[in-house]
């Protein structure tokens, strides 16, 4: 089986625990305003089989050692569905430890995928679904909820991800609404990140000659970011699983 795939990052930090290679999917079916990988948006022509794929990932295993291992991102990996499950099944004899970096909005059924995985670290838009379909274009936020309400029965390891847009989400209302809105529908979060809005991506626009819809829009400022992370964490920390 065959699989469109934009580019592989070796040595990987930031998606997953410890040292991971990172393989991005083609094709994605939201359009955030503040994406920073539109190159990854159309599917192009499948150029890795599963196989390719697993021999690549194994390469890297002996940096992996205990918490490493291979995180699937895009794009959107979920629309891949047939190809990300053999690819994952394929790794998992391998022994080695799978993520998934996903907005939920795939093609469902999404069960026996979540057997064959480890960890999701899922992509919070918005907790709306006025706020959801400003910054995705879609109104989908029923669709994130047939993905969450499958991997709440997998009991996998959840790691939130969710990006602060100044004049979008950047208040403490909105925080104590995302605590609220995480504690009622998504179980066995280890962690929650706060991703503070930047334009790295603006140059890869202007070269796929696409508008960039936040171009007026300021950076979000790091520091506040981080004191509505600490807000956060301080109304979510006993809700946290160990």
């Amino acid at each position: 089986m065959t699989g469109s795939i934009n580019s592989f990052e070796t040595f990987g930090l930031v998606d997953g625990p410890g040292i991971r290679t990172v393989v991005f999917l083609n094709g994605c079916n939201l359009r955030c305003k503040y994406c920073h990988n539109p190159e990854t948006w159309k599917m192009q022509s499948n150029n890795y089989t599963s196989d390719e794929v697993v021999e690549k990932c194994k390469k890297n295993k002996p940096y992996f050692k205990n918490k490493g291992g291979v995180t699937f991102s895009g794009g959107e990996p979920l629309l891949q569905y047939d190809f990300l499950l053999e690819t994952c099944k394929k790794l998992k004899k391998e022994n080695i430890h799978i993520a998934i970096d996903t907005s939920g909005i795939g093609l469902g059924n999404y069960k026996e995928l979540l057997e064959n995985i480890d960890m999701v670290l899922l992509d919070i838009k918005h907790i709306t679904e006025e706020g959801y379909e400003q910054i995705t274009g879609h109104n989908y936020l029923k669709k994130f909820f047939e993905f969450v309400n499958e991997l709440n029965k997998s009991n996998i390891e959840v790691w939130i991800r969710q990006v602060i847009i100044p004049g979008v989400n950047d208040s403490e209302e909105y925080v104590e609404n995302l605590v609220k809105f995480l504690k009622e529908n998504i179980k066995n979060i280890t962690r929650v990140d706060f991703l503070p809005y930047h334009k790295l991506g603006m140059e890869k626009y202007e070269k796929l000659n696409i508008n960039y819809p936040y171009t007026n829009k300021e950076e979000m400022d790091k520091e506040k970011c981080n004191k509505l992370h600490y807000l956060f964490n301080e109304k979510f920390k006993d809700y946290y699983i160990k």
